[in-house]
C-alpha cells in the first residue's frame, strides 16, 4: 500500500482518537534521527512473496491456534504475541511493535537475526528514545502511520495486529491466517477495545483489497464499518 491510499483512513484515526499528525511526525523523525547512520532493513530486504503468513494476534485464543502458526510458511507475530509463541517452539519470522510491552525481546531477536518493525507514534517516543539504540539496527524495519521519511517506512496499519497484515501484504502473501485473534476479547481496557474495532475495521478492508475471504471476519462483516 502507497501512502496516497492510506492517509485517508489515518486522517479518519486520527479524527477518531483525537490523535495529533504532530505528533507522530514527530516520533517519526526521531525514529528517523536515531537510525540515520545505521543500516537498516528496507521493504525490499523482505520477501513473503507466495507464502501463507500467519499474522498472530496476542489474544487470550493464541495458545490453543499455535497450530495455525505453526503450518504457516512465515509467522509475524504481534507485540507480546511472538514471546508467546516463542514459548511454544514456534518459530517467529518478523514481529511487529511499538515498544508498548517488550522491548527486551525485540533486542533479542534482532540479536538473532529475526526482522523487527518498529514503530513510533506520539505516544510512545519516551520508549523510542530510550529503546531503538540497543537494537541491532541491522534488523530494524523502521515505521510509521504518518508519512514515511527517510529509512522510516509505511506499509498502512494502524494497530501492532493489523499492522503485520498488511505488512505481509505488502510483501506478496499468497494468503493470510490470523491465529490468536479476538476482537471482543474482555481483559482489555476501552481505549484499547476501541483500537480492537479500527483493527477489525482495516481488516476488512484488507480482506476487500486482496478479494481474500479471512475466516478471522466470519459472522462480523455485515457489523463492520467500512472504511
Amino acid at each position: 500500500m502507497n501512502f496516497a491510499e492510506w492517509e485517508p483512513v489515518y486522517e479518519d484515526i486520527l479524527a477518531d482518537f483525537g490523535f495529533e499528525r504532530a505528533a507522530d511526525e514527530r516520533a517519526r523523525d526521531l525514529l528517523a534521527e536515531l537510525l540515520a547512520d545505521e543500516r537498516t532493513l528496507a521493504l525490499d530486504g523482505l520477501d513473503a512473496d507466495g507464502e501463507t503468513v500467519a499474522v498472530a494476534g496476542a489474544g487470550p485464543n493464541l495458545e490453543a491456534e499455535t497450530a495455525m502458526a505453526a503450518e504457516a510458511d512465515a509467522v509475524f507475530a504481534a507485540s507480546t504475541a511472538a514471546d508467546r509463541l516463542l514459548s511454544a517452539g514456534v518459530t517467529v519470522d518478523c514481529m511487529v511493535t511499538d515498544l508498548d510491552k517488550n522491548p527486551g525481546t525485540v533486542r533479542s531477536l534482532t540479536e538473532r537475526g529475526v526482522p523487527v518493525a518498529v514503530h513510533a507514534h506520539g505516544d510512545n517516543v519516551p520508549a523510542v528514545r530510550e529503546h531503538v539504540p540497543t537494537f541491532d539496527a541491522d534488523w530494524v524495519l523502521p515505521t510509521t502511520q504518518a508519512a514515511p521519511v527517510g529509512p522510516v517506512v509505511n506499509p498502512g496499519g494502524f494497530t501492532d495486529g493489523d499492522r503485520a497484515a498488511f505488512l505481509a501484504d505488502h510483501l506478496g502473501a499468497e494468503r493470510l491466517v490470523f491465529p490468536g485473534w479476538d476482537f471482543d476479547d474482555p481483559s482489555v481496557d476501552a481505549s484499547k477495545g476501541r483500537k480492537l474495532r479500527w483493527a477489525e475495521r482495516l481488516l476488512a478492508w484488507l480482506e476487500r483489497r486482496r478479494g481474500e475471504h479471512f475466516p478471522v471476519l466470519d459472522g462480523r462483516r455485515s457489523d463492520v464499518d467500512p472504511v
